[in-house]
Order: C-alpha cells, then sequence, then structure tokens
C-alpha cells in the first residue's frame, strides 16, 4: 500500500513511521536550564552519525501548541545535553521520566535517579546508565512547529568500568542489556536474540553474482 505522507496528519505519519523504524535506541537525555533547573526524558528519535568527529542526532518532538519541551528548551538555551543509554535496570525509572511534567519539574528526583558529574559540561550524567555522552550542540535545525533537530558533538564518554577493556577499547556491549524503542504505545525490546553477518569483500560478491569463482 502507498502512503502520500504530504495527505496524513502528523499523527497518522508518526504512527505508520513510528511503527515501521524499529527497533530505535532509546538517549535518556539530561539537561539543565539556564537556571540550573535539571531535567530527564528519552527519546527514540536518535543515533550516531559520524565519527570523526564525533556526533549525534536528536530528533525532539514538540507540544501540541508548538512549544519547546523542556529538553529541547534547555537544549537549545544552554547548548549541552547528555545522552544516557538504558539497561534494562533502568527501564522502570527511564519509563517514570516519560511523564509529561509542568515545566521545571524535577523527574530525576522524582523517579529516584542517581546523578553523577559530567567532566566537560555542566549538566550530570545518570549515574547507572552503562554509557553516557557528554555533547555540546553543533547545529540545530527547527521544523517549527512540530520539531527541532539537533546536531551534537561528543566531548566525552563514560563507560561503566564493567563493560570496557581499557587496553583494547572492547566494548562488552551484549552485557549492557540495552533497551530499545519499538512499535506502539509503551513497547520496548531487549537485545538478546542477534545473527551475525560478516561483511563480504566484493570478490565474494562478484562469486555470489557468477555464481563462480574470480579472480583479481
Amino acid at each position: 500500500m502507498l502512503f502520500d505522507l504530504s495527505q496524513l496528519q502528523a499523527g497518522d505519519r508518526y504512527k505508520l513511521m513510528a511503527s515501521s523504524i524499529t527497533p530505535r535506541p532509546i538517549a535518556w537525555v539530561t539537561t539543565l536550564s539556564r537556571d540550573g533547573a535539571r531535567n530527564a526524558a528519552p527519546y527514540s528519535f536518535f543515533n550516531m552519525m559520524a565519527a570523526d568527529p564525533p556526533l549525534i542526532a536528536l530528533g525532539l518532538m514538540r507540544k501540541p501548541d508548538g512549544d519547546r519541551k523542556d529538553t529541547c528548551a534547555n537544549i537549545v538555551t544552554t547548548g549541552e545535553f547528555v545522552v544516557n543509554l538504558v539497561s534494562e535496570d533502568d527501564l522502570d525509572a527511564m519509563n517514570w521520566t516519560c511523564a509529561e511534567a509542568p515545566a521545571g519539574y524535577d523527574e530525576l528526583a522524582a523517579a529516584g535517579v542517581a546523578t553523577a558529574p559530567s567532566a566537560m559540561i555542566r549538566p550530570p550524567r545518570i549515574a547507572s546508565a552503562p554509557v553516557s555522552f557528554e555533547c555540546r550542540v553543533v547545529e540545530t535545525l527547527d521544523f517549527a512547529p512540530a520539531a527541532t533537530v539537533v546536531i551534537g558533538q561528543v566531548l566525552a564518554l563514560h563507560v561503566d568500568d564493567r563493560f570496557v577493556d581499557p587496553e583494547r577499547l572492547h566494548v562488552d556491549t551484549p552485557a549492557m542489556q540495552l533497551m530499545a524503542r519499538m512499535h506502539g504505545a509503551g513497547w520496548y525490546t531487549r537485545s538478546t536474540d542477534r545473527i551475525q553477518r560478516n561483511r563480504p569483500s566484493f570478490d565474494d560478491l562478484r562469486r555470489k553474482a557468477t555464481g563462480c569463482d574470480v579472480t583479481a
């Protein structure tokens, strides 16, 4: 079935796209307002964009009236934010911070989430997160009144000592038990069912295409 998205309401576009583009990693974003009020909220319109420079992107939807939510307002105002990844142990705490709280409300305190100081920026990181990225804004794309896309450069990366070999820079990703967002309201998934495929060489691809051995 073909859908012309220009002919659909925003809610219908969201439903179709968010139900199809899964699983999505979760950015549990911590920020500070200009006055120092803490905020935490999860976003699944998020991913790594580059390594040189190290960039990540966040898609921040706005309130129905077009106003920015606290996370977006804080990022635009201060230029700083932390992306914390979500382990299964933190799923319930993260879910509490999904609530549509009034501006300035401290979701971290309400949900009993412990924080730790960041190394290079003001907003705190979530102490229990297996990975946290300290970020500074390099680009903001405003698609008012619906959304803001933020490109952030990662200044510092925290990985829980349990999950990293500092000599080899090997990260034990499966041990982190990271959660991802799925289709529909309230659905998440574990990253426990994995399939490995090695990247083929061009010669492998030519053999596949011709059905025989190919020598350079």
